[in-house]
């Protein structure tokens, strides 16, 4: 899972494992330890919980968990659909994990199909 933060926006790129965990465990998380004492970490998650909202956001005790309601879990992951995306005080973006199409990346192994892949332009 790629986390990536720009101004008030939010965005997990996920791949295809961190899609079927998330779907049978109900939670993906990494952590981020940016320096050797224990507070100085960053924890990310994504979760499948009962919410208000299709997506929401809730950052406590330095983890962010951004959580996806059941059906718009099942919704996504399911079908086609790029991402669930939603707008507030931090516009929210979970989006599956594409393969990169300008070279040929191991980090890409568990991405994806990109749906551009052999298109000419």
């Amino acid at each position: 899972m790629k986390l990536r933060i720009k101004g008030n926006s939010l965005r997990l790129r996920v791949t295809q494992s961190d899609v079927s965990q998330l779907m049978k465990d109900g939670r993906v998380e990494e952590t981020i330890q940016f320096a050797p004492v224990s507070d100085a970490r960053l924890t990310y998650a994504l979760i499948v919980r009962d919410a208000v909202c299709d997506l929401q956001l809730e950052y406590r005790d330095q983890t962010v968990t951004v959580i996806l309601s059941p059906a718009a879990a099942r919704r996504w992951a399911e079908s086609e659909d790029v991402g669930v995306y939603a707008e507030g005080t931090v516009g929210l973006m979970v989006e599956k994990d594409f393969a990169c199409l300008d070279r040929n990346d191991s980090q890409d192994a568990d991405a994806f199909p990109n749906p551009k892949a052999g298109v000419v332009c």
